[in-house]
């Protein structure tokens, strides 16, 4: 099945979930976050769920798993904690949850990444996959990035991935 035919099954509204992975933001100051949920909101999406969590993979694996399990979500999006510092472990806590890793992901987000930041690219972590029926994205904390991911690459082919995981 071809591209058209698949967006022609897709789902009209995508059920989106947002979790921002953080030991300092609140849902008031929460930029990153927040501009997902209001962008996706644009983009003509629902938010189905949103929460914040603590810089821990317990916390991060315990939100993922009761997000794709419990709120019937098409697209899981999380911001923060990708980084290179010891507490940034969102890579390591969602990745091995993933049934099937999108890897092309981590790949185009590094190129976008070069395009605009040049060789500070090489420090920032992206990964993306497939968790049950839901596709996961773990994005930079990074109000810049997360615009990037979801401009470039998460919202232009959203659709087109939940008919594959529907079908």
């Amino acid at each position: 099945m071809g591209r058209q035919q698949h967006l022609h099954h897709a789902p009209k509204n995508i059920d989106i979930g947002v979790i921002t992975v953080s030991t300092t933001r609140t849902a008031d100051d929460d930029k990153s976050g927040l501009w997902i949920k209001k962008q996706a909101k644009k983009e003509g999406h629902r938010i189905a769920r949103y929460c914040i969590v603590s810089d821990s993979r317990e916390h991060i694996v315990r939100a993922v798993a009761d997000s794709v399990s419990g709120h019937g979500l098409h697209a899981l999006i999380l911001t923060g904690g990708t980084g290179m510092g010891f507490a940034d472990v969102t890579i390591e806590a969602v990745s091995p949850l993933f049934d099937k890793e999108m890897s092309a992901f981590a790949t185009l987000f590094t190129q976008l990444s070069f395009e605009k930041v040049d060789s500070a690219a090489l420090l920032s972590r992206a990964a993306a996959g497939i968790v049950g029926k839901t596709a996961v994205f773990c994005l930079p904390g990074s109000l810049n990035a997360c615009k990037l991911a979801c401009n470039e690459l998460i919202f232009p082919e959203i659709k087109h991935i939940a008919a594959h995981l529907i079908t």
